[in-house]
This record gives structure tokens, sequence and C-alpha cells, in this order.
């Protein structure tokens, strides 16, 4: 067979061909390795598909329960942990954030508050000190250390990626109201009850069936270019410390918590956690959040440009309470209120209430793109012409 001919297997509805299409033009005309997409249409699985290799050698292929770090897709489950403390009663979105955590005032941040983290407006994109990646594995020297930075831009006033200590900070505070890391909390309330095949880090036991990352060269002088326009605050969320494919695939992230940036799962898994959000807080006919709180998720902080992204975008983004919208933009569809969450490299998380429709995408050939990746991009297109 061909280098970029793939048998694709799995399930997929008629009606929904052309996203088999499309996943299909992704192997042949966009360089994937390995992939799987699941679409969601009101609680009922219409597309489940996968193919190709597990890893650069092309030796295993990826199989049905294939697991893959997904990077930034990861923070959504982390927001559902928020929510659903919230739901409870047990966490106010509107609270400083020192008030679960009392560290945290330090250096002017007492009047931070709990949806500052979520919308990545609390100003700690990043730390000031280096910090190796070690030390990121470290969940209390890490937290300890973002409780004693000062922010980088005056927080509530606009959104800058959080792209590492996102899942520190709402972590930490998940971990002060309920006692778990958000790794725990998550399987605890949500994966382990519905079943669903997604953990924070990856436990010894799964190494067996976990995909290899692959990242595709990039030019020394193109990656130097990128970095001589990006602000100080943006060069501390990117590379304090800098993180690629070569890291995701050691021992030391797959067992660490990180809950930004390393969960891992399948595609089905990844449909079925922002299916959560896509059914107003059901999943399968489980409430796992009140209506109210399912909407709260995308309540939007205001459009602005990014000061960690914007240099990689052309236009203004918006960020809700833990999910971006999609916007006049379209980057989750043509509803302007559907909501997601990429991932570095490609892999993509999908949520539209309106027309009850959640998408999971995952792959291991990683682009150079931190969202809107085209792959994702063909897919997303191909559900809502099926629509």
């Amino acid at each position: 067979m061909p280098e970029h001919e793939v048998a694709v297997h799995g399930h997929c509805d008629p009606r929904f061909t052309a996203v088999r299409t499309a996943f299909e033009e992704n192997f042949r005309v966009r360089e994937e390795l390995g992939a799987a997409v699941t679409v969601m249409v009101g609680g009922v699985t219409v597309v489940d598909l996968w193919g190709g290799w597990a890893d650069a050698a092309r030796t295993r292929p990826w199989e049905r329960d294939t697991l893959v770090n997904v990077w930034s897709t990861s923070k959504g489950p982390v927001a559902l942990c928020a929510h659903l403390l919230a739901d409870r009663g047990l966490l106010d979105l509107d609270a400083p954030v020192a008030a679960y955590w009392p560290e945290f005032a330090a250096a002017g941040k007492e009047r931070v508050l709990v949806r500052h983290l979520l919308s990545h407006r609390a100003g700690l994109a990043g730390l000031r000190e280096p910090h190796s990646l070690a030390q990121l594995y470290d969940w209390e020297l890490t937290t300890q250390r973002l409780a004693a930075t000062p922010p980088w831009w005056e927080p509530g006033t606009r959104s800058g990626y959080h792209a590492l200590t996102f899942g520190h900070l709402v972590g930490e505070v998940v971990r002060r109201v309920s006692g778990l890391l958000p790794g725990a909390f998550l399987e605890r309330e949500v994966t382990g009850p519905l079943g669903v095949d997604f953990t924070v880090g990856l436990p010894e036991k799964e190494a067996g069936r976990v995909a290899e990352l692959v990242r595709p060269p990039v030019a020394a002088g193109e990656q130097a270019a990128v970095f001589a326009q990006l602000e100080p605050a943006a060069i501390a969320a990117l590379a304090n410390p800098s993180v690629g494919a070569a890291e995701a695939n050691t021992p030391g992230w797959r067992a660490a918590e990180i809950p930004a940036a390393n969960g891992h799962g399948t595609a089905r898994a990844v449909a079925a956690l922002y299916a959560v959000f896509a059914g107003r807080g059901t999943y399968d006919g489980h409430r796992v959040l009140g209506a109210e709180a399912a909407e709260r998720v995308r309540e939007g902080q205001g459009r602005c440009r990014d000061l960690v992204l914007g240099a990689g975008f052309e236009h203004e983004t918006e960020v809700g309470l833990g999910l971006w919208l999609s916007g006049e933009n379209g980057s989750y569809g043509p509803n302007p209120r559907a909501f997601g969450h990429d991932g570095f490299g490609g892999s993509c998380g999908l949520a539209d209430p309106e027309a009850g429709v959640s998408l999971g995408y995952v792959m291991n050939r990683m682009g150079s793109r931190i969202a809107d990746d085209p792959r994702k991009t063909a897919l997303v297109d191909a559900v809502y012409g099926a629509l």
C-alpha cells in the first residue's frame, strides 16, 4: 500500500460520508500518520473512525483503543472539573482565588478571581524564573512558584494563553476544594462512572497502547523568527520550559500531572467529554452538570488580541470560562456560539449545544500550528456540511 494510503476502520453513518472522505484525505494530502475522529449528534455516535500508524516507523497500526497525548485539548476536561465544583456550590467562580488558595494572594494577586484562571486572564501565562521540565513535573514546586509570581499584566483586562500554567492554576483550586488533584477528581467524578477512556498523564499499565508523537522538522531560522515577535510573557508561556513531541514521549512526562497538556485519550473519549457540554450537561442519559452550569462554560469574557497567541493569529479571539468560542472566525464551525479547545499540533475537542454536536479528533504527527490545524478544519467543515 502506498505510504499515504491507509486502511480506515470503524463506523460512519452514510449521512456523514463527507467526514470519512476528509479523514482519508488527511492521510493522502495532509501528511497524517495515525489518527482517529469521533462525532456525536444528539448523543448518538455517527462517526467513529481510525487509521494509520501509532509509531513513526510504521510498525504498529493505529487501533480502536490507541491512546495519544492530546496536549491542550486536555484543558476542556480540566475546566469541567471546576464547573462540577461550582455546580455543587463548592466553588464560586467570582470569588478571589485566594479564598481557596491563601498563598496565591502574594505579589498583588489578592483580587484575581477564579474566572480569571479559567479565561486565561490571570496574568500568569508563564513563570518569570527559569523552570525546567523536571520542575514542571513537581506539582508542589510549580504551584508554589505560581502563587509567589506577580502577574505579567493587570489580571482580568485581557487574555494571554496560559499554555502550561492553566492546569496547575485551575487544578490547584480543584485540589484545595476537593482534596484531589484534577486527574484523580476527573476519574472519580466523570471518566470512571461514565467509562470514558481518558486520563491526565498515562498509567504505566497503559503504556502498550499509547501512540508515539511525531513532530515535523521546523527550520531553526523559522522558529527564531517566530520567537523574535513574542513579548516576554508569551516566551514564558511557550518556552519556560520548552516542550514538544520528544518530551511528551518520555515516561517522565507520562507519569506527571500536567493537566493543561498531558491528557491521554482516544477520539471517542474526547468526543464524550465534550459531549457533556454539547448535551447541556448530560452524557448518555447521565446528568453530569446542570444546564445552567454547562451554559456558563461558554460565557464570553470579551474579544481581544490574545497577548500570547496574538502573533500567530490575524484576528481577535474570545475565550469563555475554560474553552474558546468559535465566534466570527468559525474555529469550531459556523455557529459562533459553538466552542472547544485545540491541542498543540492538531487535536481538537468541539461542542455545539444548538446542533447537539460534539467532536473528538486525535493524531500523532504534530503540525506546526497551536490551533486550527488544516486536518481538524477539514473534518469540522465536513461535519457541518453533512448537517
